[in-house]
């Protein structure tokens, strides 16, 4: 648990505030998307959908923070009537303006020169993958079969067996792969010595793995230094002027740590690892048991 003291909420603009006439705070909400908006078989509950447009009807700000690039936000995310996105874990960050309208407030990108380098290496090495842009997905020539028992025993896991095509139905072959836009390169793990030999050929790139922990690990991905849910909240927030105590996170994954840790409140899904779940300031029920209205209504954000 965090602790501490949280200082008084300040008034930020003359058309955005953080506590109205009538004493109400106006949050800022962080959501993870897969683990806490999205169930297990890639589905938004009816219920997220009622705690979201709930929240913005009470004028609270509602902002997706998830490790998808932009492309894969897909239509019935911003359906939901969000506010704005982090993507990337941090590398990309958008706010929408008074009129509405999108608003790219920061956004990092590995260098061509990174990019080619690393599609060379996995090349090299016959490791499928696929860039992940704001523009789209782009897959190798070989991802489409090379990657299928992954996805196979990764969507096992989580209870829905899909196929590559279901799992990235956008995802785009025979495009050029050697990009300017390239926010993060992932890629199959035939063993976890290829993550460790990634993070050795590429220090100056953050390594990482997913859909499994340690060494059973499917994949690998590298993707821009310095970045974090945390620190893209902190840029958002500078952008708009408000504290960091006007701001929730909600989260399910390690990855999450960071935002939980930032916000003034940190609330951790049911479904959420120990270490998650460990640094919360609450803790709510499992994602396809009502989770995210079940801790929307906790804080009255209803």
């Amino acid at each position: 648990m965090k602790s501490g003291t949280i200082s008084g909420w300040t008034k930020t603009t003359s058309t955005d505030w953080v506590m109205d006439k009538l004493g109400c705070m106006h949050y800022l909400i962080f959501l993870d998307v897969d683990g806490t908006v999205v169930d297990y078989h890639n589905r938004i509950p009816t219920s997220a959908q009622k705690a979201i447009s709930s929240a913005r009807a009470h004028q609270h700000r509602v902002y997706l923070c998830t490790g998808r690039s932009k492309a894969e936000v897909y239509p019935e995310l911003l359906e939901l009537g969000i506010d704005g996105l982090i993507c990337g874990n941090g590398s990309y960050v958008e706010d929408a303006t008074a009129m509405g309208t999108p608003e790219v407030v920061f956004e990092q990108t590995l260098s061509s020169k990174q990019c080619s380098e690393v599609v060379a290496w996995l090349t090299a090495r016959n490791l499928p993958f696929y860039l992940e842009c704001n523009a789209g997905l782009f897959g190798s020539a070989d991802f489409l079969t090379g990657a299928q028992a992954a996805i196979h025993a990764y969507s096992k896991s989580k209870g829905n067996l899909m196929t590559v095509e279901q799992a990235f139905p956008e995802m785009i072959f025979g495009a050029e792969l050697e990009r300017p836009d390239v926010n993060k390169i992932s890629f199959i793990l035939r063993s976890y010595q290829d993550h460790l030999d990634a993070t050795r050929a590429f220090p100056d790139l953050i390594s990482g793995t997913w859909g499994g922990r340690g060494a059973e690990a499917l994949f690998g991905d590298l993707g821009v230094p310095n970045i974090s849910k945390a620190n893209a909240i902190a840029k958002l927030l500078e952008h708009r002027g408000v504290d960091r105590t006007a701001t929730i996170a909600v989260g399910d994954a390690k990855v999450d740590i960071s935002m939980l840790e930032y916000c003034r409140i940190g609330i951790a899904m049911g479904n959420a690892s120990s270490d998650v779940k460990a640094i919360a300031d609450y803790i709510t029920d499992d994602v396809e048991k009502d989770g995210l209205y079940n801790a929307f209504a906790h804080y009255k954000l209803l």
